[in-house]
């Protein structure tokens, strides 16, 4: 940033400060005064950070902060201040900017702000800077916590976060070009750190239990300082290298040494590279050119290994939303006093602090006192700790405080938690990846560190290992962790590290969980399982064709023998009801809604002749739920009772599937069937250890071990040790070779094999001739497995494979389909053909009757979609039947509310809200249709009045208004319309609140024209009639922008009444960042745009209009002024005619030919005002025959009117 662009009144408070004269710095007087400003300027500066980069620029902390912080310590006033500011300038930029900025110029300033972040890290580099800071924290620690103040706190909390600002500014490595041993910026800085005895106050902070407050920004610091670091390198640093050190450095050059001669032996069996004109061209038989000769190949024979069909082809480029995760942790090795000094850090802090800290910080964590994502700090401390405590002298008391079954909880629940986030929260998904990272690594050391105790030599140290193992290896979810990370993972967000990571996570699991297996025989671990209850079904057919009666002969002949029953059982006295419960108890459906099955039960005790306990189920139901005398009335007769069991009787009541069809049902397509989450099932089971294997065996596991396989030569010996040997697992064990058959695999095992080096791959190399060998063998039995490479395959796929095409049909005849024969499928067609159009009957029981072959109704109707015969399965879905007990009281309640509330708008809304027994509407409309109250269901339809506020119509509108309200009570819509079902009632009572809404903007609108937003209002009207003329002559509709070209209309477009307004008009406001003006939106039509700029027209304006338009005598004017006032009056005149006549409120019926023909006359003058003059011809052309237009314009006006209601 150039400095001359800097503000003026932050260059004078810089120029305040003082100035430096060799290394004196000279304050000024003002210098505290404008510390205090530029602290002031950076609390109120933009979003982009203007202050921030002109103080960079102009190096204000490396000029003038630092040498006042170092020469002016004894000015407590102005040293605090100064500390506040430098806390404030370095803190890091994902802060300032909350994260990575996209757009261009925000990016641009993001890196400026990092750049000056990298050049404040590096002045700070200085053993003076930190050795003031490190004396003047060590004279507060002194003070005991009663001497302390609140400002001593304050400034111990700024000084850490000063320390930890300047440690956090990452690496510029394209700047540094540091190689490993060499001194970086950040060394240099660790070793001032070193120099002042900060890490001894850092320590001590740590370890002291009267210093807990600041155990977080001491774990930072410290996680700060090891950032770059091995642990395990660190801990061998001074012993010299180590005998594995030296056999992986020879194993690396003996790789390269390998190459290099292969490399020279190809180019020795190469000709000369004086090229030959004559060398010939050769035809490649069976590789095939682009048409369908043999391919031409015109150099030399020895080139012909390296032919390839994408010679010469542009390289596809990938997109940068598929592209690869980078890798953002870099280690490497710092000087050697340096990592001296580190490794002597580490061992004291593991000795003194490491439990007291990680247990202060976990104890923060557990009770919310610590910032969001704090955790991450702890997850990286204690993996790294505890792998230096590994690499060094292992001594598990060291790191007993997070050597816990609790602490795998801990991990394992944040590890789950961000694996959940990263798949809901796409936007973050590589931040949550990375914190992933983070508790992967921190649970990969925890089971090294079991793994580690279980070879100690001290009895109780393998005793503890062993109780951690049971209990981890019993709970379900850490063993299925792992699986689930494997097929969520996603290498766009997720780095290679973290699968190397998860892959030898996953080894050293299984291998200790094999171990654990073998030593305990057998083992008994926790099963969880979600209990699925399906929900119940209800069948349209009452029973089964062989329990229920099919006749009405039959049932009259069973009721004369019930009905001698029921006589003398209502004469008997002694009939007790004590031991009948019309309820199921113990049922999870409620009491309330076991009111059907009631009576389904009392149909049933008819049905099998049991009379005396189907009339004690009637009067137990009756008092269990007397509401809407459903089981009879209270004082019911005798007689109204045996003729209530009648009617029971002979209903349809709706029943539950059988066991039988239920089953068959579940056996086809499960997943088709609804389904409810049940509690979690916990049970305990014997662990398989070749079972959980089988969980691996999938093509998502699969895919990404080859993904990392590819990368062999990059891979640590480690690393493709546990690739090759869970591939063996899944090969050799589970004896599923052919799950490897792919030919991306294929094409890796020839790479490896080709290499030159393919000695240092010795494992990797066996194994591949292992499964190519298996290949080729099956490939002479199974021609089809050559087909079989192109796709990634399953645990069914292999076995077929394997043991034939169709093997598994057998064992799986229950999951599939059932198979029809043609003469099937031709009785299918012919009898949906035939009684597809009956109406009265459902289609679909006619055909299951005669069905030869017995079918559920599921394959029917699976089996007619399939066929192409119906377009969906939801067809053939029914309303189930309801139970419909009229009794004679409530026939005449019903009477009663029909004659109560027939002259109000919603009769049918009145009678369901006021009824004492619950009916659905379409029940209603059915009874009272059958008693003769009504003649048709039209009469019973809400009648639609919209009437808006009467103060915001104007005189003439009332009679318009009166007009719709005589069409909507006559009925006189179109058939279509007037012969709608029931849902087209729930549409009103949306028209009523959208008339409520009309209500509100009118009030709103008046508000606003007292404020004095009346012209701006009526420009918003203009826009409205405008939007709705272009759409209804383009035929298409867009958003329209709503351009404020004056200031009146610009103050109204801010104003938060008007844009409230805006919002319930449904105008759309500005999208953030894209968008910059409210929107018209296009689902909006001509008709609803005119409506709403009804709603606001204000009275006074019209009034205003018509007053201005009454004609006044002039005086002594000129013939040019008198005919622009002549004009001016026209055009008023012509606004008000277009406004009542665009928003549809002048009457055809109140206007006389003379008005037509004015109103006629003038549009052409009045589009030169409202539109453009290209639409000046066609307004014309539409004024001419205003007689012959004035039918049509009406029957237009009647159509807008039904439309009206419609889209209510």
């Amino acid at each position: 940033m150039d400095l001359y662009m800097m503000n003026c009144e932050l260059l004078a408070t810089c120029s305040a400060l003082g100035y430096l004269e060799g290394d004196t710095y000279h304050k000024e007087p003002d210098c505290l005064e404008s510390v205090k400003d530029l602290i002031r300027y950076l609390r109120h500066e933009d979003d982009t950070r203007d202050v921030r980069r002109q103080l960079g620029a102009a190096q204000i902390l490396q000029s003038d902060l630092l040498p006042m912080l170092t020469q002016h310590l004894q000015d407590k006033p102005l040293f605090d201040a100064v500390i506040r500011l430098m806390v404030n300038l370095t803190q890091p930029a994902l802060l300032c900017f909350g994260s990575v900025p996209k757009e261009p110029s925000f990016r641009r300033h993001f890196l400026q702000v990092l750049a000056y972040l990298q050049a404040y890290k590096e002045a700070f580099a200085s053993e003076k800077a930190f050795g003031v800071l490190s004396e003047t924290l060590y004279k507060l620690l002194q003070l005991g916590w009663e001497e302390r103040q609140e400002e001593d706190n304050l400034l111990i909390e700024r000084i850490l976060l000063l320390v930890r600002n300047i440690l956090h500014v990452p690496t510029d490595l394209d700047q540094e070009k540091r190689i490993d041993d060499d001194a970086s910026v950040h060394d240099q800085l660790l070793w001032a750190i070193h120099l002042s005895g900060l890490d001894d106050l850092l320590l001590f902070l740590a370890s002291s239990p009267a210093e807990q407050q600041w155990s977080l920004h001491v774990l930072e610091i410290v996680s700060l300082m090891f950032r770059d670091q091995n642990p395990e390198q660190l801990a061998g640093v001074g012993q010299g290298r180590l005998a594995q050190e030296r056999s992986t450095d020879v194993a690396e050059l003996e790789v390269l040494r390998q190459r290099e001669m292969a490399e020279k032996k190809t180019r020795a069996l190469q000709r000369g590279n004086r090229h030959s004109r004559f060398g010939g061209s050769y035809i490649v038989q069976g590789l095939k050119s682009i048409g369908e000769r043999d391919l031409i190949f015109h150099k030399g024979l020895h080139n012909l290994r390296n032919y390839s069909s994408d010679l010469g082809k542009q390289p596809r480029r990938v997109p940068k939303r598929r592209q690869a995760a980078r890798e953002l942790s870099i280690q490497r090795r710092s000087a050697l006093n340096v990592r001296l000094f580190l490794r002597d850090f580490c061992s004291e802090f593991l000795e003194n602090c490491y439990n007291r800290l990680m247990g202060s910080v976990k104890d923060h964590l557990l009770r919310e006192k610590a910032q969001q994502h704090d955790e991450t700090y702890y997850m990286w401390s204690l993996a790294f700790f505890m792998a230096f405590n590994r690499a060094a002298s292992f001594r598990p008391g060291l790191v007993s405080e997070t050597l816990s079954v609790r602490t795998f909880h801990f991990i394992e629940q944040n590890l789950t938690n961000y694996y959940e986030m990263m798949l809901t929260d796409r936007k973050e998904a590589a931040s949550w990846a990375r914190r992933m990272h983070l508790a992967l690594k921190a649970y990969q050391e925890l089971l090294a560190t079991v793994n580690e105790m279980d070879m100690s030599p001290d009895e109780a140290v393998r005793e503890s290992s062993r109780i951690i193992k049971n209990n981890i290896f019993y709970v379900m979810e850490y063993r299925e962790l792992f699986l689930a990370l494997f097929r969520k993972f996603d290498e766009r967000c997720q780095p290679r590290s973290f699968l190397r990571d998860l892959v030898e996570t996953t080894h050293l699991f299984l291998k200790m969980l094999e171990r654990f297996c073998r030593s305990r025989g057998n083992l008994v671990v926790q099963n969880k399982r979600k209990k699925r209850k399906k929900k119940k079904k209800v069948l349209d057919r009452p029973l089964a064709s062989g329990d229920f009666p099919s006749g009405a002969g039959e049932l009259e002949a069973m009721w004369l023998s019930l009905a001698e029953q029921l006589q003398s059982c209502t004469q008997d006295p002694e009939l007790s009801l004590d031991s009948v419960v019309p309820f199921d108890a113990a049922s999870e459906v409620p009491v309330e809604e076991q009111r059907a099955e009631a009576m389904v039960r009392i149909q049933d005790c008819l049905l099998a002749g049991q009379a005396p306990q189907a009339l004690a189920l009637l009067r137990s139901a009756r008092e269990v739920w007397p509401e809407g005398d459903v089981f009879g009335s209270q004082d019911i007769s005798a007689e109204e009772e045996i003729e209530l069991l009648k009617q029971i009787l002979g209903a349809p009541l709706p029943r539950q599937q059988g066991p039988e069809e239920q089953g068959a049902e579940e056996e086809e397509e499960e997943e088709e069937e609804e389904e409810e989450l049940q509690a979690v099932q916990v049970s305990e089971k014997e662990f398989n250890f070749l079972d959980y294997l089988k969980r691996f065996a999938s093509s998502a596991v699969v895919r990404a071990y080859v993904l990392l396989l590819r990368s062999y030569r990059q891979n640590s010996a480690h690393t493709n040790h546990c690739l090759v040997k869970m591939l063996h697992r899944l090969a050799h064990d589970l004896k599923m070779e052919a799950l490897l058959f792919q030919l991306s695999l294929f094409c890796l095992f020839n790479r490896v094999l080709s290499d030159p080096a393919a000695g240092a791959y010795q494992e990797l190399v066996t194994f591949a001739k292992y499964i190519l060998g298996k290949f080729f063998a099956l490939a002479a039995v199974n021609q089809k497995a050559f087909v079989e490479l192109l796709f990634w395959k399953n645990t069914a796929v292999v076995r077929e494979m394997a043991e034939g095409y169709g093997s598994l049909d057998g064992g799986s005849s229950s999951r599939r389909p059932p198979i029809w024969s043609p003469e099937e499928e031709a009785q299918l067609q012919e009898l949906y053909l035939a009684h597809r159009d009956v109406e009265g009957q459902d289609v679909v029981d006619v055909i299951l009757a005669q069905l030869k072959t017995p079918r559920t109704r599921k394959q029917v109707i699976h089996h007619l979609v399939r066929l192409g015969l119906a377009d969906s399965v939801k067809d053939f879905q029914r309303k189930g039947t309801h139970i419909v007990l009229w009794t004679e009281d409530q026939e005449l309640e019903l009477q009663r509310l029909f004659e109560e509330f027939q002259d109000s708008d919603d009769v049918l809304g009145h009678i369901m809200k006021n009824i004492t027994a619950r009916r659905s509407r379409a029940r209603i409309v059915d009874k009272l249709l059958a008693l003769g109250v009504v003649a048709e269901r039209r009469e019973l339809y809400k009648k639609r009045r919209k009437k808006l506020a009467p103060s915001s119509l104007p005189n003439g509108e009332e009679s318009r208004k009166d007009v719709c309200q005589e069409d909507l009570e006559e009925g006189n819509l179109p058939e279509e319309e007037s012969d709608e079902g029931e849902e087209k009632e729930e549409d009103s009572e949306a028209g009523q609140a959208q008339g409520s809404s009309v209500l509100s903007t009118e009030a709103l609108g008046q508000s606003l024209s007292q404020e004095g937003f009346s012209a701006p209002l009526l420009w918003l009207q203009n826009c409205l009639i405008r939007a709705a003329d272009d759409r209804e002559e383009d035929g298409c509709s867009q958003a329209v922008p709503l351009v404020p070209l004056t200031e009146e209309n610009e103050e109204a477009m801010e104003n938060e009444q008007f844009q409230r307004l805006l919002h319930k008009l449904g105008v759309r406001p500005p999208a953030s960042g894209q968008e910059t003006f409210w929107r018209i939106p296009a689902k909006l039509s001509p008709t609803q745009l005119r409506k709403i700029a009804a709603s606001l027209s204000q009275p006074e304006e019209e009034g205003k209009l018509q007053s201005r338009l009454e004609p006044t005598v002039p005086e002594e004017q000129g013939p040019e002024e008198e005919h622009q006032k002549e004009y001016h009056a026209q055009a008023l005149r012509a606004l008000l005619l277009a406004r009542r006549k665009k928003a549809g409120l002048e009457s055809p019926e109140g206007e006389g030919p003379a008005g037509e023909k004015e109103q006629l006359k003038m549009a052409p003058r009045k589009r030169q005002l409202l539109d453009s003059d290209e639409e000046k011809e066609e307004d014309e052309g539409r004024s001419k025959g205003p007689e012959s237009r004035a039918p049509e314009i009406q029957k237009k006006r009647r159509f807008q009117i039904e439309d009206e209601d419609e889209s209510d």
